[in-house]
């Protein structure tokens, strides 16, 4: 029987949730063509699974969630938004087009 326990973190960044498992790994297996794969870290999706990193059990918890922050950051959200009224606005009223009839002139 194995000593390996899953892990679950829920982390919130930049107002979204994000939801990581840590799954045992497992040996090569020559009969379906499988290659080993050491515990890992993954980021479950609409019930999929993104591997993130390879999990070491020992790892203090605060470790961790730093470390999957800092993932997130890299891998699964893009930058910073700028703040409103920073750089050149683009559309708005100067680009529509007004007419003083809808259905053309008279």
């Amino acid at each position: 029987m194995s000593a390996f326990k899953p892990q679950q973190r829920r982390l919130t960044i930049r107002g979204r949730d994000y939801h990581f498992v840590s799954y045992e790994g497992h040996p090569a297996d020559v009969r379906k063509q499988l290659t080993s794969a050491p515990p890992m870290w993954f980021l479950m999706v609409e019930g999929r699974r993104i591997p993130v990193f390879p999990c070491e059990p020992s790892q203090p918890l605060p470790e961790v969630d730093a470390a999957l922050s800092v993932w997130v950051a890299d891998n699964a959200v893009g930058p910073a938004p700028a703040p409103r009224g920073a750089g050149p606005r683009t559309g708005g009223d100067e680009t529509r087009i007004r007419w003083s009839n809808w259905w053309g002139t008279n």
